[in-house]
This record gives C-alpha cells, structure tokens and sequence, in this order.
C-alpha cells in the first residue's frame, strides 16, 4: 500500500508526539512533589475531568450504563483529596456536621420536602454508582459534593448539601477525615 508523504508526516508527528508525552509523564511520575501518593483519599492534582484508574480507563461507574451523580454546583476536586484522611477523626466531624440531614452513621431517611426523592441521600449504604473499587475515584466522587454542595431536583427543596469547602465550613483535613470515613461505611 502506498502512503502518501502528508499521512507519513502525520504518522510520525502523533508517534514523536506520543513518546515525548511519555517522557513527560515518566518524568512527573518519579518527582513527588508532583504526584505525592498518601492513601486513602489523596488524588494525583489533574487539571480537568474525573481521575483514571491505575488501569488506565476511566471509571464512570459500577455499571458502565449508570451515570456518576455529580453535585448541582460546579466545581472540580478540593485539595482535601491531597490529604490523609482518617475515619476515626471524620466520624467526629461527621456526628456534629452531616448527622442532622444524613442521620446517624449515614444511614439517611431524613425527610426533604420539596426535593424529587423527598428524603435526604443516606451515605451507609450509598448510591451505587458514586462507589468505585479504585478508592482515588471514590473519594473524589465524594469530595465534589462535600466541596462545593448541591441543591437536590425538586420544586423547592427544605435542605440542600451545604459548599462544606467553598465556604470554609469545615477546613481541607475536615473534608479529607470525613471522606474516609464515609468510605469506610461503603466498604464491600
């Protein structure tokens, strides 16, 4: 088959293109200041969109079909997911912040009139497909609406997820703490 020179250019230009993008990556990958690793909540920083896995797809859900609710308000991820979180310590932020609409130990059934559903989300169990068996994408699926709130569909909701982040409610180690802990709730 015979390639014509604009295919050949353009062929060598995305493979040129290619292996100085991994040597980018190669680069940023043995300097921790970059992607410093601290387990469970931590998240390499990213500049757009959801984390990918350490498999390399990207994770939407349990079941690809099922879309990942995401919070009314925009935002991306909260630096809470550079932290160390400990579900100990989040369990007391979670008794004296999110008990009142979540319910003791997450377990939902607060009412919310106004809001499609009519009740609060329980976090223990959670919806599915916030889940995910790659903890970076679980906890930033949590830290989206611990961050930056959300207003449940309805006419006119009593109760909305409070911006916990964005107003400064509850510090970065706070969000971090309680992220844990809700993971720790959801464990299979």
């Amino acid at each position: 088959m015979h390639q014509t020179t604009a295919a050949r250019c353009s062929f060598l230009s995305r493979r040129i293109f290619l292996a100085l993008a991994g040597l980018g990556l190669a680069a940023c990958a043995h300097n921790p200041s970059v992607f410093p690793v601290v387990i469970p909540t931590q998240m390499p920083p990213m500049e757009t969109g959801a984390p990918t896995p350490a498999g390399g797809a990207a994770t939407t859900a349990p079941d690809a079909t099922v879309e990942v609710p995401r919070p009314s308000n925009p935002g991306g991820p909260g630096p809470a997911l550079n932290l160390a979180g400990d579900p100990k310590a989040g369990a007391l932020v979670f008794a004296a912040n999110c008990t009142p609409c979540h319910n003791q130990a997450g377990h939902g059934g607060v009412a919310n009139p106004g809001s499609t559903d009519g009740t609060v989300p329980a976090l223990n169990p959670i919806d599915p497909a916030l889940v995910d068996k790659d903890p970076k994408v679980f906890a930033y699926n949590l830290d989206l609406f611990i961050t930056h709130g959300s207003t449940p569909a309805g006419d006119k909701p009593t109760l909305s997820m409070p911006a916990w982040g964005d107003q400064k409610k509850l510090t970065d180690q706070q969000i971090a703490d309680v992220i844990a802990y809700v993971m720790s709730l959801n464990q299979p």
